[in-house]
């Protein structure tokens, strides 16, 4: 098991990438302590045979820049394939806003490949490689220098199973067609966006039971601050004060530092110093806030029409044609998208792409009457009206 410590050597490896069709990558990190994920180890595998041609790379070695993996990544002569990526792309974002293009999420194509809904690896690994994957290491600290032996099979087995399995599901989606499926699912994982946390739209992620626009006015106002200062100090959000503390703050709504003192869920840090002040702004801020800025609680789903009967016939049509094409009902439509549609909504992505083919256009049929479900003997099948 090798572990590259230097640039020098991680530019050899990725030079030798670079001549491959793919190579398999993923990443230990840890979070628990910070708001952006702390990288502690990226393991790669060029296609072939046990782990002659996999590698550990350690970006907490001093002398190791990870530029020539980034350089890699920006090839688009070489798939890269993760699984599960979303984690280990945002922390390549993150460090230097850049995304592995192109890219293969096993975990998509495998549900795409009717392997069910977010399956694991260790799932893959035991289905396609006819493998088993030691998990004796998985709550390690990867931080931690050096790293035992066990630490590094446990971590190179992440990448070197990969490479069966990618090559298993690749060819699975070229027979059946699918490939674009996928595309479309990781256009998601390599936008921007999708790892981007604005502090002024933090608070809808903020789950309160008053529709008050001044009351959420002041949790707006609250989490954008605790969002801010959690970047800016890279502490996890809990660190400042978590989302019942927030409430308090937002119904106690405290002018003085003396007001921090009685409420029972803020932590003691919180109630002096910059959080402290940081609180007491923000709240002035959402009681100050002018009456036609004040937030406005998204009651779209709530004034749905939703028709039951014809959400339950979404629901069997969904899952007959989920059956028929091997596919994990989830990936096609969630129950939100299901009432969402008996109730009207056609501007979903259930209603687009790979998916209409699959399950919207007869879901738009259904819902106009232009064809029936009846039963064939174990299976549900579609009859026209």
């Amino acid at each position: 098991m090798k572990t590259l410590t230097t640039t020098d050597e991680l530019a050899a490896f990725c030079a030798a990438a670079a001549e491959g069709p793919y190579v398999t990558v993923d990443t230990e990190f840890l979070r628990e302590r910070t708001y952006y994920s702390k990288l502690c180890l990226v393991q790669l595998a060029l296609p072939g045979e046990g782990d002659d041609n996999a590698v550990l790379v350690d970006p907490l070695a001093g002398e190791l820049s990870l530029d020539p993996l980034y350089q890699l990544f920006r090839n688009r002569d070489v798939v890269k394939v993760f699984h599960a990526a979303r984690q280990d792309l945002e922390i390549f974002w993150v460090d230097a806003q850049v995304f592995p293009e192109p890219l293969f999420d096993t975990q998509v194509a495998a549900m795409v490949c009717g392997f069910g809904e977010q399956v694991g690896y260790e799932t893959l690994v035991r289905k396609i490689a006819r493998a088993s994957v030691d998990k004796t290491s998985r709550f390690t600290d990867w931080s931690r220098r050096p790293l035992s032996e066990a630490q590094k099979s446990y971590a190179l087995a992440d990448v070197t199973h990969l490479r069966k399995i990618y090559e298993y599901l690749n060819a699975e989606l070229e027979k059946s067609n699918r490939k674009r499926w996928v595309e479309e699912e990781l256009q998601t994982l390599t936008n921007p966006a999708t790892y981007s946390v604005l502090p002024h739209e933090a608070w809808q992620r903020v789950k309160t039971r008053t529709n008050s626009p001044r009351f959420l006015a002041v949790v707006r106002e609250l989490a954008a601050f605790r969002e801010s200062h959690a970047q800016e100090a890279n502490v996890p959000r809990s660190r400042v004060y978590k989302d019942d503390a927030l409430l308090e703050l937002a119904s106690a709504k405290p002018r003085q530092p003396a007001d921090l003192g009685g409420l029972r869920l803020l932590l003691r840090e919180a109630r002096r110093g910059p959080i402290a002040d940081g609180i007491l702004a923000a709240v002035e801020r959402g009681l100050n806030c002018p009456p036609d800025e004040l937030p406005k609680p998204d009651r779209s789903r709530e004034r749905l029409q939703v028709n039951p009967a014809l959400a339950d016939l979404l629901r069997v049509l969904l899952k007959a044609k989920a059956e028929s094409s091997d596919v994990a009902p989830r990936l096609i439509a969630s129950s939100a998208d299901l009432d969402a549609i008996a109730a009207g909504e056609r501007d979903l992505p259930a209603l687009s792409g790979w998916r209409r083919e699959v399950f919207g256009d007869d879901a738009l049929k259904l819902c106009d009457g232009k064809i029936a479900l009846a039963a064939n003997g174990s299976s549900v099948v579609t009859v026209g009206l």
